[in-house]
């Protein structure tokens, strides 16, 4: 399986987590990543949006043909036949990714927020648990929950860059982003504890990357006003924080151990989305 490899390079965090997987998994994990940049490509390049919604249709459809001609169609299909991943989320995927294609993207409500955040980043988190060979209900739904949290991150860091494209996700002052974020860490919380029903061999790189990617959020959080988050341009954690926030997901993995897992905390948010998708048929 040859992959392009776009999660060395558009995906910093991702990667530096992604040390600590056998390298066989690693590699599943990185034509999954191949696969759904290769979406976010096609929606966010510089092309006319006629073109883009033709060519997101086309990818769609030589997708559901099994179009083995193209690798990363191929890749994606051997994961999923592999691991018995729903092409329901597949779809959920391309789905957010078409709802991006308008003159003018305006998110109006936190049921559209949390359904966008689901479609584009949730069903990443649920293809990535079902590829770790994670079974228990519960710990799919906390990987929904990962998803959510970091894109929630994603549209709080990306809010000039969003609106250059005529995206807004949320309203551009620092209150919106501090509401999101608080959001976000909610389903940072919610993930955590079902990470010990995730096989144990895997639990230490979704531990660093959820760390890692919260950390962006605290990072967004010290600019303290809108003036000073335009001036920083896109917001990163460094590889000296990474180091930390790495150091600190050993503690993490020992608590893990030592806790009982609790039931999955975000039913509410989860019917919410299942008002129109029905993610019982993606599990």
């Amino acid at each position: 399986m040859r992959n392009k490899n776009y999660l060395s390079i558009y995906a910093k965090s991702f990667n530096w987590a992604g040390f600590f997987l056998p390298k066989k998994t690693y590699l599943n994990c990185s034509s999954l990543y191949d696969f759904c940049r290769t979406i976010d490509n096609i929606a966010d390049n510089n092309e006319v949006l006629e073109n883009k919604k033709k060519n997101l249709l086309n990818f769609r459809n030589n997708f559901n043909n099994r179009d083995f001609s193209d690798s990363v169609i191929k890749n994606m299909w051997y994961l999923i036949d592999k691991f018995e991943i729903s092409t329901k989320i597949v779809n959920d995927l391309i789905d957010g990714a078409e709802s991006d294609l308008k003159e003018k993207v305006i998110i109006n409500s936190q049921k559209e927020l949390l359904i966008y955040s689901y479609r584009v980043a949730g069903t990443v988190g649920l293809m990535m648990a079902k590829i770790l060979n994670v079974k228990n209900r519960d710990a799919l739904k906390s990987a929904i929950d990962l998803g959510i949290a970091m894109q929630l991150t994603n549209i709080s860091r990306d809010i000039v860059e969003d609106a250059s494209n005529n995206r807004f996700y949320i309203t551009s002052d620092f209150n919106s982003i501090r509401e999101t974020l608080k959001l976000a860490d909610q389903f940072y919380k919610s993930s955590f504890s079902s990470i010990n029903k995730i096989p144990i061999g895997f639990r230490f790189a979704i531990l660093v990357a959820r760390r890692v990617y919260r950390e962006i959020g605290y990072n967004i959080l010290k600019k303290k006003n809108i003036e000073n988050y335009k001036k920083s341009g896109k917001i990163y954690v460094n590889n000296m924080s990474k180091i930390l926030q790495t150091l600190l997901s050993i503690y993490d993995f020992i608590n893990l151990l030592l806790i009982k897992s609790n039931e999955h905390s975000r039913d509410k948010e989860h019917l919410i989305i299942n008002e129109e998708i029905n993610l019982n048929d993606r599990f």
